[in-house]
């Protein structure tokens, strides 16, 4: 495993932060197990096992703050990448390798404290990782729980909002976890750009009532079905609601479900008003937006976008007036492709550079 080091002393002088005279980096290490209170973890993460909490879904984020002059994490190797915050410092990307499960993150910090955000890059259905905890220096542990942003966003989506092939080229005759990084997608720009929490329910190939290339009377298991659980799969744990109360529900459905001609736009609307009707029962007072993405246009556009006005029809017929619709700019080429097509890194800065306008107005976030 390659080591990853940052030589901080400077920066970290700089930034006056305070010196904790119980830790020390050559006397052992401290293991901070993932069960510690001062955890905070932001996602479906199933804590069905607390020394092991799982998790499938891409962007889960777990959230610390730790004493000391360095890091690593503990965790089941070769399952995905993690993206790396360290305080004010540039992100950067680790891939926990076999056969060691003791991935290293940070050395030659300032003793602390340190703000650290890891944030889970893929989806992880077949990988199935598990957090199992920090490394830290001798003597060191997480002093306090980290305070997040007070807004919270959901975003609810398919390949394009798991960062599909974003890091990829054009040219990949083949998709890799290395070149799909949900930190870099439209959503977690937005999210950051918005001072707001994120947390991503979404599945590459998914639909609302059918999925990519699916029966045209619709499929078995789409998104309205894996919902309701904490893992992807329609058994097993089932997601506590309560756990995460969005003041906003991105949806960007719809691309999978009408990926050829055979699609069903009756049943599509049908979807719509069902999905809808759904969130507002478990969240009653977010704002519920339908959004249409990148990968379509022509006749299958005009299709999403009408299904879309019958849902917000649907709901304001039953005095519900908080949900909208916004439109992405379709891809032209313009801004480059990712892997088998998919919005390029350029692409999802845009998509976030209409989204955070448009979120602003109809919460009134400054």
């Amino acid at each position: 495993m390659r080591r990853i080091v940052l030589t901080l002393t400077l920066l970290c002088f700089s930034l006056g932060l305070t010196t904790i005279a119980a830790c020390t980096a050559t006397a052992g290490e401290t293991f901070i197990p993932a069960d510690h209170a001062n955890l905070v973890y932001v996602g479906r993460v199933s804590f069905k096992n607390p020394k092991a909490p799982a998790y499938t879904y891409p962007g889960i984020q777990i959230h610390a703050i730790f004493e000391g002059t360095s890091v690593a994490m503990k965790t089941k190797p070769e399952t995905g990448y993690y993206m790396v915050e360290i305080d004010d410092l540039e992100p950067f990307k680790i891939h926990p390798e076999r056969p060691d499960s003791i991935a290293p993150i940070a050395e030659n910090l300032g003793k602390g404290p340190h703000r650290l955000t890891l944030t889970y890059c893929n989806e992880g259905l077949i990988m199935k990782p598990a957090f199992y905890g920090l490394i830290l220096d001798a003597g060191c542990t997480l002093p306090e729980k980290p305070q997040l942003p007070e807004r919270r966003i959901e975003f609810i989506g398919n390949s394009i909002t798991c960062g599909y092939g974003n890091e990829g080229k054009p040219t990949d005759k083949k998709f890799a976890y290395r070149t799909q990084n949900v930190y870099n997608t439209y959503e977690a720009f937005a999210a950051r750009e918005l001072g707001a929490q994120w947390m991503v329910v979404a599945r590459s190939g998914i639909g609302l009532y059918r999925n990519c290339n699916g029966n045209r009377n619709g499929d078995k298991i789409t998104m309205r079905d894996l919902y309701d659980y904490t893992l992807f799969g329609t058994s097993g744990e089932r997601w506590d609601f309560g756990r995460y109360t969005p003041d906003v529900v991105c949806v960007n459905l719809g691309t999978n479900d009408t990926t050829n001609p055979s699609y069903n736009a009756a049943l599509l609307t049908d979807a719509f008003k069902q999905f809808v009707r759904r969130l507002r029962g478990k969240y009653p007072k977010a704002k519920i937006v339908l959004l249409t993405g990148t990968m379509i246009n022509g006749k299958r556009l005009a299709d999403l976008q009408a299904a879309h006005k019958a849902a917000i029809a649907d709901a304001a017929a039953r005095g519900d007036h908080e949900v909208y619709r916004l439109d992405f700019t379709p891809a032209d080429g313009s801004l480059g492709y990712g892997t088998h097509k998919h919005p390029s890194l350029a692409q999802h800065r845009q998509m976030a550079q209409e989204l955070v306008p448009f979120l602003k107005k109809i919460t009134g976030w400054q």
